[in-house]
């Protein structure tokens, strides 16, 4: 019988259950559920007294050779005493796991379960951890580089923007204010000084989401999936933006931002140049999405991305720039 081909599938977890238990050191009774269909599909593998993820990448989102490099971080992160969640070997002593769906070829790769919660709009306290987590991560990463995308003004936002093009209408306020960030964030990042900027490998998804806190206190990030390199403000970029989002007091957010800086400065300092480029980074990293979103759309983005969307996401962005007294 001939099928149909597909652009992609949800893998029964009644299927990987079976397949991890085959492929790992896991329990008889271990069960699989779906966590989160995404960019990429995320599931949890549970034992009766310990909890996995398994990711299942995308068809043709990571090369196997960018999954390694992501992988090899993440290993270089933990032995070096950074708290993110880390690859499970198999019993041939692989990461890498190659499954056949029907669409074709997809990877698959088991991390150890992050315990805590996800807290979308965290203490003061919190904010201090995080901001110590983040700096201890760009200490190990500073000037490193790993064979993964390179973030500038062209693959942030000039790619985006020509993706937005043929999929938005040009001639809308939103799209032109587009136009003018692209046009902006090329010149700030063209002009900036390069020798009070540090570089290195950045996470490019700092966010409620891709970290768990356990005991108001322990970070545990993890969700590597966008990680490359650039200048570390990027990083703290899209964590002060989204911290900006999700609290209204935005006192209260000056306060967050505040307690922030304090515990990343507590390990490592920031350059006057940097911060003054950090509004810029988090309207880079935001436009950044919406082209992933663009790129996406068939198989991820599909349910929202359309023109009222878009005045959602340029509306939070110009909330943004507006705080830090930027015009676009």
């Amino acid at each position: 019988m001939t099928y149909a081909p597909a652009i992609s599938s949800i893998i029964s977890p009644e299927y990987l259950s079976e397949f991890v238990k085959q492929k790992y050191n896991v329990d008889a009774a271990t069960t699989c559920s779906i966590i989160k269909t995404g960019v990429n599909h995320t599931y949890l593998i549970s034992e009766p007294n310990k909890k996995y993820v398994l990711r299942v990448y995308f068809l043709d989102w990571r090369t196997r050779n960018e999954i390694e490099e992501e992988l090899q971080l993440l290993d270089y992160l933990k032995l070096h005493g950074v708290s993110v969640s880390i690859p499970i070997k198999d019993k041939n002593d692989t990461y890498i796991q190659s499954i056949d769906a029907f669409e074709g070829k997809r990877y698959g790769v088991l991390f150890s379960f992050a315990e805590g919660e996800s807290i979308r709009n965290p203490s003061k306290e919190i904010c201090y951890k995080l901001g110590k987590t983040m700096a201890k991560f760009h200490e190990l990463t500073l000037n490193k580089s790993i064979n993964r995308m390179d973030y500038n003004a062209k693959t942030l936002v000039h790619e985006s923007y020509e993706a937005a093009t043929k999929f938005f209408n040009k001639d809308s306020e939103e799209m032109q204010y587009y136009k003018r960030a692209n046009a902006k964030l090329t010149s700030e990042f063209a002009k900036a000084d390069t020798k009070a900027l540090r570089s290195g490998t950045v996470h490019l998804d700092f966010w409620y989401e891709n970290m768990k806190v356990k005991n108001a206190s322990e970070i545990t990030i993890f969700d590597f999936d966008n990680c490359g390199n650039g200048w570390l403000f990027l990083d703290i970029s899209y964590t002060l933006m989204i911290l900006f989002r999700n609290e209204p007091d935005k006192a209260s957010f000056k306060a967050k931002q505040t307690s922030f800086y304090e515990g990343y400065e507590s390990i490592t300092t920031l350059s006057q140049e940097e911060k003054r480029l950090i509004p810029f980074g988090g309207l880079a990293i935001w436009l950044h999405y919406n082209g992933i979103h663009i790129k996406r759309f068939n198989d991820f983005a599909n349910p929202f991305l359309s023109e009222e969307f878009l005045k959602y996401w340029i509306h939070t962005v110009k909330q943004w720039m507006a705080f830090n007294n930027l015009e676009i």
